[in-house]
């Protein structure tokens, strides 16, 4: 089995699990994935940090861990993410949803080269990358409940 992080054209992210990368991808272009937010068929993979094993192997057959290792590597994990958006926020130009001409118009020298941040859907992510423009996608923020 296996988990990829997914993300709809609006934005929407959430997990899917798949008997392995081909599968994902027959489903994917069978449009048998969907967003569980908006219905949206149009989905792509997100980043993902890779996991590394440290010499212990699981049994064969057991799931994700969800014991107290589990939920304090999930804790860290969101404590870096918070780190990561806020070290973003505090060096880098918001620039919404104009980020793939701003990140152009500084690949191309149109303008100042400095950091930005907004937000491109997967289409114009998907033709910067083509133009070779660098740029990463990070994951959005958990909203957190009232």
């Amino acid at each position: 089995m296996i988990v990829f992080n997914l993300q709809c054209k609006d934005g929407h992210g959430f997990e899917a699990w798949f008997k392995d990368a081909a599968a994902y991808d027959g489903q994917r272009r069978a449009r048998k994935v969907a967003c569980p937010v908006c219905g949206d068929t149009k989905v792509a993979k997100m980043p993902t940090a890779p996991r590394i094993a440290k010499g212990v192997t699981k049994a064969a057959g057991k799931g994700p861990d969800t014991g107290e290792d589990g939920k304090a590597r999930a804790a860290e994990f969101q404590r870096a993410m918070e780190r990561l958006h806020r070290h973003v926020e505090e060096n880098c130009d918001y620039v919404g949803d104009k980020f793939a001409e701003e990140a152009r118009k500084i690949h191309y020298g149109e303008v100042k080269e400095r950091g930005i941040y907004g937000q491109a859907t997967s289409q114009e992510a998907k033709e910067l990358s083509e133009e070779g423009v660098p740029f990463a996608a990070i994951p959005r923020r958990r909203h957190k409940d009232a």
